[in-house]
């Protein structure tokens, strides 16, 4: 399965970019990064068998063990792609929300986007590792 991440704005050369791209290529699972204006501009088209998850300050709040089960039972399902919308600064409207297959949030604090961003693809290097039974999440 897939894992698609599509974020608002541009991270450019940042900190963030680097952290971003240590976790993505430590994942072992295909992966693609889009980024989109902070507005307009078009969500690129979804495969069939596509999962959407936005992450929302009123999404669920999951242990690294419940988000790697999703995305196990997902990818067993036979999804192709599941992918992790990212807003901008004013969010999701409510459309997307009710479209989304799962709303998550990294806990209750706001965060800016650029973090978001780093914090999703470590829990997703995370999530490929506890499925893969590798030990950094015990280490971690």
């Amino acid at each position: 399965m897939r894992l698609h991440l599509i974020a608002r704005g541009k991270i450019g050369r940042s900190p963030e970019a680097e952290l971003v791209d240590r976790y993505v290529k430590r994942i072992s699972w295909p992966v693609r990064l889009t980024e989109l204006p902070d507005t307009g501009g078009s969500l690129p088209e979804a495969p069939p068998q596509c999962r959407t998850v936005l992450l929302d300050e009123r999404g669920k709040q999951l242990s690294s063990e419940q988000f790697a089960a999703i995305l196990g039972r997902w990818r067993d399902d036979g999804v192709r792609e599941c992918r992790f919308l990212i807003g901008a600064a004013d969010g999701h409207g409510d459309a997307a929300r009710q479209q989304a297959d799962l709303l998550i949030a990294f806990g209750a604090m706001t965060w800016p986007h650029m973090l978001a961003r780093a914090l999703l693809a470590e829990q997703l290097w995370r999530a490929t590792s506890i499925l893969a039974g590798h030990p950094y999440h015990r280490s971690g």
